[in-house]
């Protein structure tokens, strides 16, 4: 029987995965297409592409062909001694083994590691596996072609994994500009940028803004007796009640030591910075001393019209309600008690 030569190939349809494999921006979509190309070239009955999951145990279907819905091989798989589960644990390919069909029939499996080497380490990400009705041969081309998609899978899944732990880095980082690292709320540069922006949106707008600033009460004396653990616990339980008593529109950050702010538009900022003082009050005492705050409250326009001016209105609130006892509120022009 005449024998058809190039196209019959199996290596003849890896460009097809090449370009699955380099155009994919979606894992999934990407290991499908290879495994679909895989498919077309190999004919098998069932094909699998299973992926290893840093973060538990197991494998993970990523990509199937003739699998059906609820087949036994989706849970097989995750036994030990199932040869997609050898193949990663060996970090070796295993050809001619004897399988099962979707059918029940006898079958014959090939199935490979997807690895990655990095600095000299070599990482398995999982494996994949093609199954054909027994009797059949697994040739060298087809070999070669099964190992072309396992190595293309594995860059696939190398790239993607990749990209995701750069973007959560980056996030990290522009969550680390933006924040305390202690506490976990805005720091002193975001407040900044954020007070002025209200400021030219209540100008425009004729509307209120209102600038609070808390300062812990004999915080130092705390870090003195209990140690920069227990100041640090102090810290972090503030921020804790300034973060869960805001409204929305709200910001609150750390500016300083034991120096925190809250930009609120509107008119509600002193009702706002009393709930903070009233929930902070309630916390249970750290290192056997009860946390409270002094509290200075500026508002836009009447205590000043730009960012200077109402913080040292607030300043200057802060300071009369340090003068005037623990846990007090004091506006920068009139007392709020």
């Amino acid at each position: 029987m005449p024998v058809d030569g190039p196209s019959r190939d199996p290596r003849t349809r890896l460009p097809a995965a090449i370009a699955a494999a380099a155009a994919g921006d979606d894992l999934d979509t990407s290991l499908q297409a290879i495994l679909a190309a895989g498919v077309e070239a190999l004919s098998p009955a069932a094909a699998a592409i299973f992926l290893s999951d840093p973060d538990r145990p197991g494998l993970t279907l990523a990509a199937s062909h003739g699998v059906p819905e609820g087949s036994s091989l989706l849970t097989d798989a995750q036994d030990a001694a199932h040869p997609f589960a050898e193949a990663v644990a060996g970090r070796a390919a295993l050809f001619d083994v004897e399988a099962t069909s979707a059918s029940g029939g006898p079958a014959v499996g090939a199935y490979l590691p997807l690895l990655v080497a990095s600095g000299g380490v070599e990482a398995v990400l999982g494996s994949i596996g093609m199954i054909w009705p027994a009797p059949h041969v697994v040739s060298d081309e087809d070999r070669e072609a099964i190992g072309a998609l396992a190595s293309l899978s594995a860059l696939a899944v190398d790239r993607a994994r990749l990209a995701s732990t750069a973007s959560e880095r980056s996030e990290w980082f522009e969550r680390m500009a933006h924040t305390d690292p202690l506490t976990g709320i805005a720091n002193e540069r975001t407040v900044s940028r954020i007070l002025e922006l209200e400021l030219a949106r209540a100008g425009r707008q004729g509307s209120e803004l209102s600038l609070a600033m808390f300062d812990i009460d004999d915080f130092r004396a705390t870090n003195e007796e209990g140690g920069h653990v227990a100041g640090d616990e102090v810290l972090r339980q503030v921020a804790a009640v300034l973060a869960e008593s805001v409204r929305l529109v709200d910001t609150v950050g750390r500016i300083g030591g034991d120096e925190f702010v809250l930009v609120a538009p509107g008119s509600a900022g002193a009702m706002v910075a009393r709930r903070i003082l009233d929930g902070i009050a309630a916390l249970p005492p750290v290192g056997g001393r009860q946390i409270t705050v002094s509290v200075g409250v500026a508002r836009f326009p009447a205590d000043g019209t730009d960012a200077a001016a109402l913080i040292a209105a607030a300043t200057d609130g802060l300071t009369r309600a340090r003068a005037e006892g623990r846990g007090t509120i004091v506006s920068g022009v009139v007392s709020d008690e």
